[in-house]
């Protein structure tokens, strides 16, 4: 028994509606500094981006998050959640 695949319109269409739903709760949950800082990030690091937004969206979801972000708040939350560096000494001898 196989499952029969959806149209690629569908799917398409289903992925706009939930990429539609995140902007959405994001503008609610960010003030428009903190949205730009997170679209920058975007660019250049979309796996962190994306890690912020599913955390913003399950804290807005189970209310722990009752009024938008600053751009300050957005800082401090990019720091708990990026991996930390890793610091590399190499010493000559």
């Amino acid at each position: 028994m196989s499952i029969p695949q959806q149209p690629n319109d569908e799917e398409g269409r289903r992925r706009e509606a939930e990429t539609a739903m995140r902007q959405r709760v994001l503008q609610v949950v960010l003030d428009p500094q903190a949205r730009q800082r997170l679209m920058n990030i975007r660019l250049v690091k979309p796996e962190l981006a994306a890690s912020v937004e599913n955390y913003l969206i399950n804290a807005a979801s189970s209310g722990r998050i009752n009024r938008p972000l600053n751009d300050e708040e957005l800082k401090q939350l990019l720091l708990r959640i990026q991996q930390p560096k890793k610091d590399f000494k190499i010493e000559r001898r």
